[in-house]
């Protein structure tokens, strides 16, 4: 039913319209409590077999929500009601910005991908901080993905990140310093290890400094190449970490301007994932982003050594009961394989 709505209706309108049609309508299910709740009870995981564990935080089931949908923190609890076992939000800079002009938001519908070009789009780090601090309706992990605001040059970006940092990451789950966009000038180049490692110095004394002190991953981008991955890979286990997601949008698509995701960066993504696992074992946690479009992709890329999952593309062309029917097809798949927990899964082809 969704694919011929799809094909016969949203897809004849602008995407970045429907997208906030879409987070608009997901926002007033967040202040609906009784079918926020009853949605939560039918779609959300529930089964013991699909809990994870990763940097001191339980996980319902490992796919969730990457960031770049929430941008300000408006509907994360709805997410969660439609079967996502965590969501990020984000990208959040410190300072509210308009992003890029439109049009910036482009479906590729024969390769099940999109282009897009925001910008961090966002009503600014006080603004979420506002919403991240209401009572959660229903169980939720939130991880908030924090970047550089476009107007702050490289030497005031790790400034800039701490400021974010100092709204966000008491009310995170999980904080993401996002370093891997392609549509903010310069952002890349932060993603060199004499760059990155003051930025990210800064921003873990923050976290570090939470009450509870809040778990710190570092989002990486596609077009590393090897030795830079290991190179990323190295430096979070020096600076002690949580972990690595990998990986974001491609600018390697020979198209228009902006990141590519979904199917086409399928391969690559998990190309990454496997290099870090052979870089990094177990001593951190590695969440596999990019070209996730069912069970089968989950499937492997945990058993590629990926602790969560996260999808974005895939949910578009997949329909609001996307994650909840994979985590029930995931459920079925850990008890066919004799297994007691998904987490017995991880790594299981890893190097």
């Amino acid at each position: 039913m969704y694919r011929l709505v799809f094909t016969q209706v949203l897809r004849r309108f602008d995407a970045e319209a429907v997208h906030h049609l879409t987070v608009s309508a997901l926002a007033l299910l967040a202040r609906l409590p009784l079918l926020r709740r009853l949605l939560h009870r039918a779609l959300a995981p529930h089964d013991p077999a699909l809990r994870i564990t990763a940097f001191g935080v339980h996980f319902p089931g490992p796919l969730g929500l990457a960031a770049g949908f929430d941008k300000d923190a408006v509907c994360a609890e709805a997410l969660a009601a439609l079967g996502f076992g965590h969501v990020e939000v984000g990208t959040i800079t410190a300072h509210a910005q308009p992003g890029n002009p439109r049009p910036r938001l482009f479906r590729l519908v024969p390769q099940h991908a999109v282009i897009n070009r925001m910008g961090f789009n966002n009503a600014g780090a006080a603004a979420a901080a506002r919403r991240l601090r209401r009572t959660r309706g229903v169980p939720v992990v939130i991880g908030v993905n924090i970047g550089k605001t476009k107007v702050v040059p490289e030497s005031g970006a790790a400034a800039d990140y701490v400021a974010g940092a100092r709204e966000l990451a008491p009310l995170a789950d999980y904080l993401v310093v996002n370093v891997s966009s392609p549509n903010t000038p310069g952002l890349r180049d932060l993603q060199a290890v004499e760059l990155l490692r003051p930025l990210l110095t800064a921003v873990k004394e923050v976290a570090d400094g939470t009450p509870r002190r809040t778990p710190l991953l570092v989002k990486i981008a596609p077009d590393l190449a090897d030795a830079d991955v290991d190179a990323v890979a190295d430096l979070a286990l020096e600076l002690g970490l949580d972990g690595i997601i990998a990986t974001n949008t491609t600018i390697r698509h020979g198209g228009q301007s902006g990141g590519l995701s979904g199917r086409p960066l399928k391969e690559r993504s998990l190309e990454v994932l496997r290099r870090l696992r052979a870089r990094v074992g177990d001593r951190l946690t590695l969440v596999s982003v990019g070209g996730v479009e069912d069970a089968d992709d989950v499937w492997e890329r945990l058993l590629a050594g990926a602790t969560l999952v996260q999808g974005y593309t895939g949910w578009i062309y997949g329909g609001p009961l996307w994650a909840a029917r994979i985590h029930r097809q995931l459920a079925r798949r850990v008890r066919r394989h004799g297994l007691k927990n998904i987490t017995e899964a991880i790594g299981r082809t890893a190097a």
